[in-house]
């Protein structure tokens, strides 16, 4: 990648989107994962309309915002899918898998249109589909395959939505400054909005107690998306793409610091391989 402020900048993303995965996954566990993503999506429009006209050098390039507006709808379900999974399991299980594929497919993204990664990155890859299977396997704590394999493939799913928003995202040009991202987070709130609205479900305003958290996760996650864009101009796309791919890492630590989560022996040695994986991939 070479430049020291897109490495900075992928991993100042990994931090964002590790903490807003954290605090969407502890408000999926009080509120059901729909109206978290609903609010959270809510609150991360206001912060970035605000930032949108107060930021100089904002130009409205028209295949830009359509990237970003492609990206936001693709997120949203890749979104709804990882919060469900975090409610459902264990947030230092769900995090790690979803990161996979997030990392994996925007480097084969950057194959395909020419770029050439090293020996370890490939290695890297290998590490992150042999910890998809550590894992996905059977833990101590009595809960079943079928169970833990639920959770693998929201996962799995998530992480492949993520990993099309880098490459959308990442895509756009400088001069569009930040128009992609709100064209993302306008989408999304209006297909959630208009999916809900279908279905007769009125928005929905969290209680008391949950309000901090749910509009931390969406100001974090638009943050990230913000500050993703940005590296992805400074450096290789497949690259930063993988380093920002490490924020399960700060979805582990809060995860184990907050909530005292613990994994068994063989899901550790996942988690290592994946965390090692996604290191080898963005050297």
């Amino acid at each position: 990648m070479g430049d020291p402020m897109a490495v900075l900048l992928g991993l100042l993303v990994a931090l964002s989107y590790g903490a807003g995965d954290f605090f969407g996954g502890l408000s999926s566990r009080r509120l059901t994962p729909v109206v978290v993503v609903q609010m959270s999506q809510f609150a991360g429009l206001l912060a970035l309309t605000a930032a949108l006209f107060l930021l100089p050098d904002q130009r409205f390039v028209g295949t830009d915002v359509a990237r970003g507006a492609v990206a936001g709808t693709v997120g949203l379900l890749g979104l709804v899918l990882l919060y469900r999974g975090l409610a459902a399991g264990a947030m230092s299980i769900v995090a790690p898998v979803t990161a996979v594929g997030a990392a994996v497919l925007p480097l084969a993204w950057g194959l395909v249109n020419g770029e050439r990664p090293s020996a370890l990155a490939l290695v890297g890859v290998a590490l992150a589909l042999l910890a998809v299977t550590l894992v996905s396997s059977p833990a101590t704590d009595g809960m079943t395959i079928p169970g833990r394999g639920r959770e693998v493939a929201l996962a799995l799913v998530s992480g492949a939505a993520f990993g099309v928003v880098f490459i959308l995202l990442g895509s756009s040009g400088a001069d569009s400054g930040l128009w992609p991202v709100f064209a993302a987070r306008a989408a999304s709130v209006s297909v959630m909005t208009l999916a809900l609205l279908t279905r007769g479900v009125r928005p929905a305003i969290p209680r008391a107690g949950t309000r901090a958290t749910v509009a931390a996760a969406g100001i974090l996650d638009v943050a990230a998306n913000a500050i993703f864009v940005v590296a992805a101009r400074e450096g290789l796309l497949s690259l930063v793409a993988v380093i920002s791919s490490l924020y399960p890492a700060t979805t582990v630590v809060l995860a184990r610091i907050v909530l005292h989560e613990r994994v068994d022996r063989r899901q550790r040695i996942g988690l290592a391989c994946a965390l090692a994986g996604v290191l080898l991939i963005a050297t």
